[in-house]
């Protein structure tokens, strides 16, 4: 990753921006998708799990709108490139969890991490019938990059007071924010994601 500093108060376009030229997506793909890396397409990388394409990530970030210090959840983190893009967004203060269920990936995802030189940033083993991480919550910003079939409320209670989630909900990205016992969720575009195992 680039030395290179994210202003805090920039425009969230402008820090997720920075934070993608910093992460280069090349450094999270198995070698038979290298030639593919900077292409604006979702690259399969086993398992049934695909890297999303950047302009989609990008997307997503630029809802979630992670700031320096918080504590976020990266479900579904595949092969660690969204987990490393969290942590960039994050730094210095902050820290991401991500959480996979194929252990391939999960064992994938932290060798690209370590490999990186990633700080403040880790991948678990997603729990059987649980989403999420509720163990360590709450959770400032939660980014799921699996589709549900409707919003995963398990996700929204791991939500801290002022915290937001990012999730697909059939083709649709909903943004969820949470103020207290307010649950306020819109809808944003159309994106298409493989299924969230896991969710009711």
């Amino acid at each position: 990753m680039s030395d290179e500093a994210i202003p805090p108060d920039a425009p969230a376009s402008d820090r997720v921006r920075a934070a993608m030229a910093a992460v280069d997506r090349r450094d999270y793909l198995p070698w038979h998708q290298l030639r593919f890396a900077h292409a604006d397409m979702p690259l399969r990388i086993g398992h049934g799990a695909t890297c999303s394409q950047p302009s989609t990530v990008a997307a997503m970030l630029e809802e979630l709108d992670p700031r320096p210090g918080d504590r976020a959840l990266d479900v579904g983190s595949g092969s660690g490139w969204t987990t490393a893009l969290l942590a960039r967004l994050v730094s210095p203060a902050g820290s991401v969890v991500g959480v996979e269920i194929e252990p391939e990936l999960v064992a994938m995802g932290r060798r690209h991490l370590l490999d990186a030189g990633v700080p403040g940033a880790r991948i678990e083993q997603a729990e059987p019938g649980r989403l999420g991480r509720p163990a360590e919550a709450p959770f400032d910003r939660i980014l799921v990059s699996a589709e549900a079939r409707r919003l995963p409320q398990a996700l929204v209670d791991q939500l801290a007071d002022g915290g937001r989630v990012v999730v697909p909900v059939r083709g649709r990205l909903m943004v969820v924010d949470r103020h207290g016992d307010d649950v306020r969720a819109r809808k944003v575009g159309w994106f298409s994601f493989v299924p969230l195992r896991g969710a009711d």
